[in-house]
């Protein structure tokens, strides 16, 4: 039996390539698990265990035990906060200077 031999560097690219499949299947889904849910958004587990218990993010236990996350509450979430532009901040200053000179 012949035994194939693949360099390191090439299976660590092979796996990056597995978890970017796996990342971008989490798309088509509307409802994730916990383990989806840190793989989607690189947060680890025992992070994402701190904000669920804390209710800082939003989650579901329809049995009291598992935890569900809804995708799209979840993108919400993450994008929460929004920094601005430069150029919005005075695009915003703009409008309001006009605005007031009326």
């Amino acid at each position: 039996m012949n035994k194939i031999t693949i360099p390191l560097q090439e299976l660590q690219a092979i796996h990056r390539k597995l978890d970017d499949i796996g990342i971008a299947m989490l798309s088509n889904k509307t409802v994730l698990t916990f383990d989806e849910v840190a793989s989607y958004t690189g947060l680890s587990k025992s992070y994402l265990y701190k904000l669920t218990s804390a209710g800082l993010i939003p989650h579901s236990k329809p049995n009291g035990k598992n935890i569900y996350f809804d995708k799209a509450g979840i993108d919400t979430w993450l994008l929460r906060n929004e920094v601005k532009t430069n150029d919005s901040l005075e695009a915003e200053a703009v409008n309001y200077v006009t605005l007031k000179k009326s």
